[in-house]
């Protein structure tokens, strides 16, 4: 119990000489503060620093646990042990079942029994307090979890000639998620759609309105809506949920149908990048983002897919980090280099690949999100 801190809450100046004397007895060098009232503990901040209250139930202008009450507002972790009379220890009963950890009654205690119930009270705390935060650390691991499913979809492309590799890593110091969002399904006509987005910001907020935008834009596709009018619905849905008026999302789509050539739209996202043959830069033109203007339009730029073609898509975080160019970032034009660099590497490790030569450059983690999509019509490599 050394350098531990006492707090004696009584008003009867004989008690807390016994108090006194009975913590000397055994634990001389423990610190003692003694205050008479909870209002004179709240109000003077007593218990910053106060690893247990010794608290009397009986103060004057206190009515049975009222003080203990005001003492656990002040502050929820306090561990406390009462002090009850002889004739009300059935109060002692009811504080430990209202939040304190202990009970004592004057005249049945001694040294070695009040220093047992203080360090008792105070290992209690600490124990139901680790516990508490296990929970509420299980409980947003279970709901991350759950925004995890939302936010990184399994590709819907069974029955289409198009394989789908993803990577997504966000940026949030330990966070699962972020606002960045990828998905590809097979429409109903047949055609192959995909879509990379990033919801400005890194909260929970905008992860959630990430994933509230993925599963609207594979509902509109799986419903059949025509591909011209996506966007324009998923901007509507953006508008009307957003948490903050100011808030955008960049997107970047594609549209493959089958046997056919590639329609891409950019609503303020990087381009795609055709593999193969490639690498090369697809630059269609460039709307605003979603939520800037409610009239914006998004012109398709048409890309001729030949036999064995891949088509990477990706949110800004992997370009935004550090590049070979000393303060300067990566850019679209470094990661080409990059994906040069990388032709022999197989379009399963691909994604993946191109993270750990990012952060190589970057000298470490990226502070973004990163949402990577790889379509292409078969397995093989980059090369």
């Amino acid at each position: 119990m050394t350098d531990r801190h006492v707090l004696l809450v009584e008003d009867d100046p004989g008690d807390v000489v016994l108090v006194q004397e009975l913590l000397a007895e055994v634990e001389p060098d423990l610190r003692l503060t003694v205050a008479q009232s909870v209002a004179e503990v709240v109000d003077e901040g007593l218990l910053a620093g106060c690893h247990c209250v010794l608290l009397d139930l009986n103060l004057p202008g206190s009515h049975g646990l009222d003080g203990l009450r005001a003492l656990l507002r002040a502050d929820a972790t306090a561990a406390v042990c009462v002090l009850t009379g002889l004739d009300d220890e059935h109060l002692g009963i009811e504080a430990v079942a209202s939040g304190a950890q202990d009970y004592l009654v004057k005249g049945k205690v001694d040294g070695p029994l009040l220093i047992r119930a203080i360090r008792y009270a105070v290992e209690r705390r600490r124990a139901e307090t680790t516990t508490l935060r296990l929970r509420e650390e299980q409980l947003v691991a279970a709901e991350s979890v759950r925004l995890e499913r939302g936010l990184l979809p399994q590709p819907l492309l069974a029955g289409s000639p198009v394989r789908a590799r993803s990577f997504y890593r966000a940026g949030r110091a330990r966070a699962v998620l972020g606002g960045d969002f990828y998905d590809a399904v097979l429409g109903p006509a047949g055609t192959v759609h995909a879509i990379v987005g990033d919801v400005c910001g890194h909260g929970p907020d905008e992860a959630a309105l990430g994933a509230l935008l993925r599963v609207s834009w594979r509902a509109l596709v799986l419903a059949g809506v025509d591909e011209p009018q996506v966007l324009p619905k998923l901007q509507q849905l953006l508008v009307s949920e957003r948490h903050d008026p100011i808030l955008f999302t960049t997107v970047c789509t594609v549209a493959i149908p089958g046997g056919g050539d590639a329609s891409v739209r950019l609503a303020g996202h990087p381009p795609p990048v055709l593999l193969r043959p490639g690498p090369e830069q697809i630059d269609p033109p460039v709307g605003l983002p979603l939520g800037i203007f409610v009239d914006a339009v998004w012109e398709p730029r048409r890309v001729a897919l030949h036999a064995g073609w891949a088509l990477l898509l990706y949110t800004d975080g992997l370009i935004e980090g550090r590049g070979p160019v000393p303060d300067e970032p990566l850019w679209p034009e470094g990661l080409l280099a990059l994906i040069e660099d990388e032709r022999a590497t197989d379009l399963e490790r691909l994604p993946a690949r191109l993270v750990e030569r990012v952060q190589e450059l970057n000298g470490g983690p990226l502070s973004d999100d990163v949402a990577i999509l790889l379509l292409s019509a078969d397995q093989g490599t980059a090369s």
